[in-house]
């Protein structure tokens, strides 16, 4: 996933960099992807929040039972919570990214439309 979000951001910001560009059918595509990306946010919250919880209870569990068994989970989770953390903030800000590259296509459709009509 980190592979394709970069890739797109890339994709887009080259995009932009053009004036030579349909920008209602790639405002049209770049919604979807944002779409998708945002969906994929949401999943990755809702794991992570869930570790997390689950960390903090065996965390909890294992300082009142000093058991090993749940000092080796709480070890597990804690190993896993780092690259969720990790991705999620990769979403987060990559969907913040691609928001923004919204806005700049809209801007140019808008400069592009003005253009074409004055002709």
């Amino acid at each position: 996933m980190k592979k394709r979000v970069l890739a797109y951001l890339n994709y887009i910001d080259e995009l932009l960099k053009t004036d030579n560009v349909n920008w209602e059918e790639e405002i049209k595509k770049h919604l979807v992807q944002i779409s998708f990306f945002a969906h994929e946010r949401l999943v990755h919250l809702i794991v992570t929040v869930l570790f997390a919880l689950m960390t903090t209870v065996t965390m909890i569990y294992c300082n009142y039972t000093g058991n090993m068994i749940s000092l080796a989970l709480t070890v597990a989770l804690l190993v896993l919570l780092i690259p969720y953390i990790m991705h999620y903030y990769l979403l987060e800000n990559s969907v913040q990214r691609m928001y923004e590259q919204y806005d700049d296509m809209m801007n140019k459709s808008k400069k592009s439309f003005s253009m074409t009509k004055e002709d």
